[in-house]
């Protein structure tokens, strides 16, 4: 008993150790300075970029997306809509997903997340350039309403992106795990890793080098129409999703090919 308390603790110390330091890249971003401040793994504040002030917003920590984070993403997000017409806005995501517990379902956490969802794309509509950056842990729905919604959606090498492990994916869908595998070695769409989304376009790019630049050039070249089908079409990623949308919007048949 004494021996699988000292291992549990040494995976937990892992697991901490393990996560990535939020400040430390925060001044590898943000060199020109920052006013970013943590609470409950929850951040937001200010930085300079390339001279310009941005709004941040994110989490750290690997927590939950749930209706308090999520919540405080969309107030911060509101208020620079109000207070600050056109400032860009960069979201840091390090998140497990969405909050699994009975209050926040009870809560109808689903509304808060399509709250946020609203709420990033007003800022998006008033002009907004919008940016995510996944720079630890990126899963589930925490992802889907917060750097995958961004106008450009980036991540470090080191990331973990997925929407749900191959064992769990394996017992949802019936399929047996060593065929998911498989299945993974060629398909992105079963695969976990930044290389693989970037494949399917969900993923802009894999930053290396100076994360600053990397971050400059992005706002820069930030676009609000959603390019990410066709990306993936060209990366050889997702390879119906944009025959699905042209077949659908020109009303024509889909040739099977």
């Amino acid at each position: 008993m004494q021996q699988n308390t000292s291992n549990n603790s040494s995976a937990a110390a892992a697991a901490v150790s393990a996560q990535v330091d939020w400040r430390a890249l925060a001044q590898q971003l943000f060199p020109q300075g920052h006013q970013i401040e943590e609470r409950d793994f929850f951040l937001s504040g200010s930085a300079q970029v390339d001279g310009e002030t941005v709004t941040v917003v994110g989490t750290t920590g690997h927590t939950p997306i749930g209706i308090e984070i999520a919540l405080a993403q969309a107030k911060t997000i509101l208020n620079t809509v109000r207070e600050h017409p056109g400032r860009a806005i960069v979201i840091l995501v390090d998140t497990q997903g969405q909050r699994l517990r009975h209050r926040d379902e009870m809560l109808g956490i689903n509304s808060y997340m399509a709250h946020l969802g609203k709420c990033v794309e007003l800022a998006r509509r008033s002009g907004h350039r919008i940016v995510g950056l996944v720079y630890d842990q990126a899963l589930s729905g925490g992802f889907i309403t917060s750097g995958l919604i961004a106008d450009a959606c980036y991540a470090l090498p080191e990331a973990t992106i997925r929407v749900m492990g191959l064992p769990a994916m394996a017992r949802i869908t019936k399929v047996a795990e060593e065929r998911l595998t498989e299945l993974a070695k060629s398909n992105p769409v079963f695969a976990p890793g930044p290389e693989n989304y970037q494949r399917m376009g969900g993923v802009a790019g894999i930053w290396r080098g100076d994360l600053a630049q990397a971050l400059a050039t992005a706002l820069k070249d930030a676009e609000p129409t959603d390019q990410r089908a066709s990306v993936g079409q060209e990366r050889g990623g997702r390879r119906w999703a944009q025959r699905v949308i042209d077949a659908v919007a020109n009303d024509t048949p889909l040739a099977a090919r």
